[in-house]
């Protein structure tokens, strides 16, 4: 499965979205506020299961993670860059 598929799912199975489908993500959507209306609590869950698929450990700069949870496209990029497959 393709990287942006597999957060698309991750987003919907971690947060519970059961209404939306991975169809219904545009890859350069925004994640929070317009867009899919994500909270500082999502993300925090988001980050959480980021942490624990790829292990990935997060900023402690919340500007930073900001920029990372854009959309689908700016947290593939984030992955690929930071994943720890070991």
């Amino acid at each position: 499965m393709e990287l942006k598929e597999e957060l698309k799912n991750l987003i919907i199975s971690t947060l519970e979205l059961d209404e939306i489908l991975p169809e219904d993500i545009a890859d350069d959507e925004p994640l929070f506020i317009e867009g899919l209306g994500l909270d500082s609590i999502d993300a925090l869950e988001l980050g959480m299961a980021l942490k624990k698929k790829y292990n990935i450990v997060m900023s402690t700069n919340k500007e930073e993670n900001k920029q990372h949870f854009t959309s689908v496209n700016t947290l593939a990029e984030f992955v690929r860059a930071n994943r720890n497959d070991n």
